[in-house]
């Protein structure tokens, strides 16, 4: 288990719009284990930990973190190995995440929280509440990978090791310089850390060619927990089959689908998600 670094000076990335009750979300940073990481936190209320896809960082959460923060104490991380973070030292597979993702919540001294994953962080969601049921209270999972086969093939491909070992980093590098990567991937040049290592790591742990899914559909069933899946109903990445056949397993589960809205549905539909996150998360469910 990770003892809690000292964290540094907080920096405010908040802007100055909203109403006044939405609170700064502020930059800071935490020792887990023998990793420097970066994360967001800000608000008041249930802690609720945020776990970012493979294409993003905790600053694409920024718009959605700002509104929740009004109703819970939000906590997003970089990933290792993505933003501000550094990288797991060795083999990156999911399975590392699922235990950082823990070392970072008792470094934090969070002992429940809430819990959202989003794309490749919802498969890291998924396990983690599977692994440690007792410690989530509530779990969302937005367009989250892992749930069954049928992603988009251009995904598989560069999630593939083939891919990775046949153009290695430099091909990488060369490809997002040209822009055709860096835009199918969501890319931001803020990132510190490179694109290869730690995004195509991730990938190749949770999508595969051979179209495998991370988690059994038998075992969501386990999910002791009330869950929400949330989608877009033209998600060109993980289609939103995945969400229909997933919440007919999983006993307390709520779904909603965004008509007209693809993989990124915090920052296409930010408000109405927030508003149905603040909705389920507030919600009496029976024991």
């Amino acid at each position: 288990m990770a003892t809690a670094g000292t964290a540094s000076k907080a920096r405010d990335i908040s802007t100055a719009t909203g109403s006044p009750a939405t609170c700064h979300l502020e930059s800071r940073a935490v020792q887990v284990g023998d990793i420097h990481i970066r994360y967001l936190r800000g608000g008041q209320g249930d802690p609720l930990v945020i776990i970012h896809g493979c294409g993003d960082g905790a600053e694409a959460w920024l718009p959605a973190a700002r509104e929740l923060s009004r109703h819970y104490t939000v906590y997003i991380p970089d990933l290792p190995g993505f933003g501000y973070s550094q990288s797991l030292r060795g083999k990156c597979h999911v399975s590392n995440f699922v235990s950082f993702i823990d070392d970072f919540s008792r470094s934090l001294y969070l002992n429940r929280f809430h819990l959202l994953g989003h794309s490749s962080g919802g498969s890291i969601a998924l396990l983690y509440a599977l692994r440690f049921p007792h410690r989530i209270k509530k779990l969302t999972l937005v367009s989250s990978i892992g749930l069954g086969e049928g992603v988009a093939l251009w995904v598989r491909v560069l999630s593939s090791p083939v891919f990775a070992r046949t153009i290695g980093e430099a091909g990488i590098a060369i490809l997002k310089a040209a822009g055709w990567l860096s835009g199918l991937l969501h890319t931001s040049p803020r990132f510190v850390n490179s694109l290869p290592r730690a995004r195509v790591a991730l990938g190749t742990s949770t999508t595969t060619l051979k179209r495998r899914s991370t988690v059994p559909l038998g075992h969501v069933s386990e999910l002791t927990m009330p869950t929400l899946l949330v989608w877009g109903s033209n998600d060109s990445i993980v289609p939103v089959s995945h969400a229909y056949a997933t919440a007919r397993l999983i006993p307390r589960c709520q779904l909603h689908v965004f008509e007209g809205t693809g993989h990124r549905v915090h920052r296409d539909n930010c408000e109405e998600l927030c508003q149905l996150l603040v909705r389920f998360l507030n919600q009496d469910f029976p024991t």
